[in-house]
């Protein structure tokens, strides 16, 4: 099935079209959270049923927020690369922009470019004032990240997960 499973707009960068999870983006999915080397590392991999749970996730935040995961290709391509978006949980305080690349795609800054694309449609169409992205102290790749897109730390920890630090990103779009 190639249509939309939700109303996510599409946003085009430089290099990435930003758009909205087709069912078929699911078996790429699956296979970053069940056996990236990333996701190992961090001790994060899931099964393909939270694999499913997860996406379904995404799909709900969608429907419930108007907001959620984008999915990243590049431009005039069709394999998914990742996603980039917007997060709230029910226990969460503030929205979070949040990032994961899936193998072949890192250094490429990618997750840098669709982080401002997203961070300013959130903002311009949200009207958020506020977003911040719960990062694990030790995963420097995605702290990097959070600074190219100007935000900042204190070292505070998030609730919801004591080994994330609470970045904070300016209001104002890039």
């Amino acid at each position: 099935m190639t249509e939309p499973l939700t109303s996510a707009p599409v946003l085009e960068t430089e290099r990435l079209t930003l758009r909205g999870p087709l069912q078929s983006d699911l078996a790429e999915f699956t296979r970053f959270l069940t056996s990236s080397p990333r996701m190992q590392a961090q001790g994060e991999t899931g099964s393909k049923e939270e694999a499913w749970f997860g996406f379904l996730i995404g799909i709900g935040h969608w429907q419930w927020h108007g907001f959620g995961f984008f999915t990243l290709v590049e431009r005039g391509q069709g394999l998914p690369i990742g996603r980039v978006g917007l997060l709230k949980h029910s226990s969460w305080p503030e929205v979070e922009l949040a990032w994961h690349l899936f193998e072949g795609a890192e250094g490429k800054g990618y997750a840098t470019e669709a982080g401002q694309a997203v961070r300013s449609w959130a903002y311009q169409t949200h009207g958020f004032n506020q977003l911040v992205s719960y990062i694990d102290c030790d995963n420097h790749r995605s702290q990097a990240v959070a600074k190219r897109l100007r935000a900042k730390t204190d070292g505070t920890r998030a609730d919801h997960d004591p080994e994330a630090e609470v970045w904070k990103h300016l209001p104002e779009p890039i």
